[in-house]
């Protein structure tokens, strides 16, 4: 079975039994930075199952959401952040990393909640650099997402910039939190596959034990110190989809409704568990 995900960190604990642990033999793992792709890949059929940013829940027709596992942050998230030059109220440009979908509408609602307009928007694609600083070229304020924002913390200060981290921003709006991804798959897939449900909640704990070797892969990577990379993910990132979860998820559903971002809010359908085991 093919299945698809993000390689940013956020996801990492997701995809870790996968792309090297206990089910790499079951499934081929295909791995892309961007989240958007991976969705583009389940809605042609160039996978079976995916990672997929929550609004395309919204745009692909006949998916289904699997249960208990989701990317998501309770509170501050570190890796979805918009970087501006000035007060948000004072913002009038802002340039969108086309990484998420689900961030890029997230944005739109903020704005037109809280500052009652909105700016104009513009896509691009975050440069290898450290800083993204192409991210700001024209723009009064950037939206960037998961690794090259780690990144960007670091240069914050340096550049000027007012950092808002989008899912603190989302709390403090609404009182719940944030859920950026959850996987998917299209209906026939599960009704082959009755397990599949069981085997992405199994690799979701296989990779929440191996948080301390993740971080330690990816501190080299991102240039940035191992135990900050363990607090990222243990208190920054939440990988349920419990009840809170749930209700924050409907919310920002209802509100990119109200906001005429989606053409409807769908109701969430959830792949249903399979109660014998495997033999």
């Amino acid at each position: 079975m093919l299945i698809a995900a993000s390689t940013y960190l956020n996801s990492a604990p997701l995809v870790y039994s996968f792309a090297r642990g206990s089910l790499r033999r079951r499934f081929t793992f295909m791995g892309d930075a961007a989240p958007s792709r991976c969705a583009a890949m389940l809605a042609s059929g160039q996978c079976e199952v995916a990672l997929i940013p929550v609004i395309e829940y919204q745009r692909i027709p006949g998916l289904r959401i699997i249960p208990d596992i989701a990317v998501a942050s309770k509170k501050r998230v570190r890796s979805v952040l918009l970087a501006a030059r000035r007060p948000l109220n004072e913002v009038r440009t802002v340039t969108l990393d086309t990484s998420s979908r689900t961030s890029q509408t997230l944005v739109k609602i903020l704005f037109s909640r809280r500052c009652g307009t909105l700016p104009q928007f513009t896509e691009r694609t975050p440069d290898a650099a450290l800083k993204c600083e192409n991210m700001l070229e024209g723009s009064d304020a950037a939206l960037v997402i998961g690794d090259p924002a780690m990144r960007l913390e670091a240069w914050a200060e340096q550049l000027g910039l007012r950092i808002y981290d989008l899912a603190e921003e989302w709390r403090a709006m609404t009182g719940l939190p944030f859920v950026f991804a959850v996987w998917a798959a299209h209906e026939y897939v599960l009704e082959a596959s009755p397990y599949l449900i069981t085997d992405l909640i199994a690799a979701k704990h296989e990779g929440i034990e191996r948080i301390e070797e993740i971080a330690a892969e990816y501190a080299f990577d991102l240039n940035l110190p191992q135990d900050e990379l363990i607090d990222y993910l243990r208190d920054n990132v939440n990988y349920d989809l419990d009840e809170e979860n749930l209700a924050g998820l409907r919310r920002y559903f209802n509100l990119a409704d109200e906001c005429g971002l989606i053409s409807q809010a769908r109701e969430l359908r959830f792949a249903k568990r399979i109660r014998n085991k495997r033999k």
